[in-house]
C-alpha cells in the first residue's frame, strides 16, 4: 500500500483555510454571545445601561476573537489528525477558553466581579466549542483535510 504525502504548501494552505473557518466562527459566536449579554442586561437593568455599540472597543474584542479562532483552527486541525478520539477535541477547547479566561483574571488580579470572569470563559467556551463544531463539519464535508 502506497501512502501519499502532501506537500509542505498543501498543508499550510490547508492550515490556512482552518485558520479562517475557526476565526470566522469564533468571530461570529462572540458576536452574537456579546448581543444576547447586552439585551440580557438590558432587560434585567431595566435601560440603565446603553446597548452596545460598534466602537473601536467591541471592534478591537472582535478582532482578538478571531485571532484565537484562528490559532484555534489551525491547531485544532493539527490535534485531531485522523483521531476521532473525543477527549482530544473536548481538550482542545477546554485548553484554549482556560488560556483565554485565565488571562483575563491575570491581566485584572482584582476578582471583585467573580461573576462577569465566570461569565467570560463560559462564553470562550461556548464560542471555541462552536468553532471546532464548524471545523469537524467543514472537515467532514472535506472542505479541510485533516492532518495527517
Amino acid at each position: 500500500m502506497v501512502t501519499i504525502v502532501p506537500s509542505l504548501m498543501t498543508e499550510r494552505i490547508e492550515s490556512l483555510k482552518a485558520g479562517i473557518v475557526g476565526a470566522g466562527a469564533f468571530a461570529i459566536a462572540e458576536f452574537t454571545t456579546i448581543v444576547a449579554q447586552t439585551v440580557v442586561s438590558i432587560s434585567l437593568l431595566k435601560g440603565v445601561i446603553s446597548p452596545a455599540v460598534l466602537d473601536w472597543q467591541l471592534l478591537l474584542h472582535l478582532a482578538i476573537g478571531a485571532v484565537s479562532g484562528f490559532l484555534f483552527g489551525v491547531t485544532y486541525r493539527y490535534i485531531i489528525r485522523d483521531d476521532r478520539n473525543s477527549h482530544l477535541s473536548e481538550g482542545a477547547v477546554l485548553a484554549f477558553s482556560l488560556v483565554r479566561g485565565l488571562a483575563l483574571i491575570e491581566n485584572n488580579l482584582v476578582l471583585t466581579d467573580l461573576l462577569s470572569l465566570l461569565f467570560f470563559i463560559l462564553q470562550s467556551i461556548v464560542c471555541f466549542a462552536i468553532a471546532r463544531s464548524i471545523l469537524d463539519l467543514a472537515i467532514k464535508r472535506k472542505l479541510i483535510r485533516p492532518f495527517v
